[in-house]
């Protein structure tokens, strides 16, 4: 048997590229990076690391445990704060002053509409009440012996009372950056609404008042919103803009704020805004340009078009229809049956009706006529008769004329229409309808 060949070995490293064994040489390369991060910290640095992190860790317990003890009897359960959108909260950078006040809206103010919605709208001032009227109520209630007090200071603990007392000067100069953490523990308390009192919210600046909201609106129910933007941010709105015939724009930013909970939105600002029958066309304008800009959900705007169609008229609450009208929703039959009942009230009208009616009639038609019952389009031909405009009720009619019935499909109105397309549809049913006769062999 034939002895087996003893195996060369390279006393060479393998090079995976090829270089020549005898040109290589040892080369001090850096550590790659993995490398690098699986090295320890020394032990006296570690030790020193530790240190700085547990006297940084007292100190904000020993902090929060202050606050806490000051307020213990108020607070059910602090909620995780988060914001819409995932924005911190204290990362606000404030509006620049040379913003537009008028935040993007068109002014479209009709002097002689203006005139004319006045007739619309109620003569007695009705006051709007504040969230300092309703609580200086129930403290008043409480005990008469301080009826005789300007502004008298709910009965809760002295250091809370003390605590945002300073919280309330803070917010009346706020402009930017972070927002006291005591303010932000008011949502979860359980007597939220003095205490919120006490920090005077009608001295708070502007800036101030769009972090609340935005606090607010994160953290409440929609019930509780809707109670903060009844007795607070409408107040506030309203009262700037018959100062200054405008809005300012960190108020129009809030306002925009507060519609991501529309259902507080509408029943905390544009419910009351309409039931007080004192909206000005101004208002309407500004706060209507909020709605027509934000994504409403439709069960939303449904219902508020039918909360809206049998409230008591107003002027302007035409304009809130004609918004919620032209966002197209598919709205449900009884909204619809709604929003003809809400016209056809105004068939014995006398008074002049204004410009924005005819239009949101017009738009109502233009948008759902197809959604109408044929009773419903004789009503509204009659209704036409008696209150007319020059320029918008012919275009009225027309739509109401071409359009078809609820339940009826277009084919049926385009073949009550056009002989021609009754005699193509026939023949295109005879071209389809032969059947198939098989073919005889020769």
């Amino acid at each position: 048997m034939a002895k087996r060949k003893e195996r060369i070995q390279n006393p060479e490293p393998f090079d995976p590229y090829g270089a020549d064994p005898a040109k290589t040489k040892k080369r001090s390369k850096a550590p790659k990076r993995h490398q690098q991060e699986e090295q320890f910290i020394a032990p006296k640095l570690s030790s020193k690391i530790m240190k700085q992190a547990l006297i940084q860790q007292k100190e904000e317990e020993k902090e929060e445990t202050h606050e806490n003890n000051a307020a213990a009897n108020l607070f059910e359960e602090v909620p995780n704060f988060e914001e819409d959108g995932g924005d911190d909260i204290d990362d606000f950078a404030g509006f620049s002053e040379t913003q537009s006040q008028f935040a993007g809206y068109d002014e479209e103010i009709n002097e002689e509409d203006e005139r004319l919605m006045e007739a619309f709208i109620s003569k007695e001032p009705g006051q709007q009440k504040t969230l300092a009227d309703l609580i200086v109520q129930r403290i008043k209630e409480k005990d008469a012996s301080i009826a005789s007090e300007n502004r008298p200071v709910p009965k809760l603990d002295k250091s809370i009372i003390d605590i945002y007392k300073g919280v309330g000067t803070h917010l009346s100069r706020y402009t930017i950056g972070k927002i006291p953490k005591a303010f932000k523990h008011i949502p979860s308390m359980q007597l939220w609404e003095e205490v919120l009192y006490i920090t005077e919210p009608e001295n708070w600046s502007p800036n101030a008042l769009y972090q609340a909201t935005r606090i607010f609106a994160s953290n409440f129910g929609a019930k509780k919103a809707e109670r903060f933007y009844k007795l607070v941010l409408l107040p506030r709105v309203r009262e700037d803009i018959r100062k200054n015939k405008r809005l300012h724009f960190a108020l129009y930013q809030t306002l925009k704020k507060a519609l991501y909970k529309p259902a507080a939105f509408f029943k905390g600002i544009l419910f009351p805004l309409c039931e007080s029958r004192t909206c000005t066309l101004r208002e309407a304008v500004i706060i209507g340009s909020i709605i027509e800009k934000v994504s409403i959900p439709p069960l939303h705007s449904s219902v508020a078009l039918l909360k809206l169609s049998g409230m008591e008229y107003c002027g302007t609450t035409s304009y809130f229809i004609k918004l919620l009208l032209e966002k197209k929703y598919a709205l449900p039959y009884r909204v619809v049956d709604a929003v003809v009942a809400h016209f056809m009230r105004f068939f014995n009208e006398t008074r002049i009706m204004p410009v924005i009616w005819h239009q949101s009639l017009l738009a109502f038609v233009q948008r759902y006529k197809n959604e109408l019952q044929k009773e419903d389009k004789d009503r509204l031909r009659n209704l036409l008769e008696k209150q007319k405009h020059k320029l918008v009720t012919p275009e009225i009619s027309r739509e109401l004329d071409h359009s078809c019935n609820r339940g009826e499909k277009e084919e049926d109105l385009m073949s009550i229409s056009s002989p021609v397309y009754v005699i193509n549809k026939t023949i295109e049913e005879d071209r389809f309808d032969i059947p198939d006769v098989p073919m005889e062999e020769d």
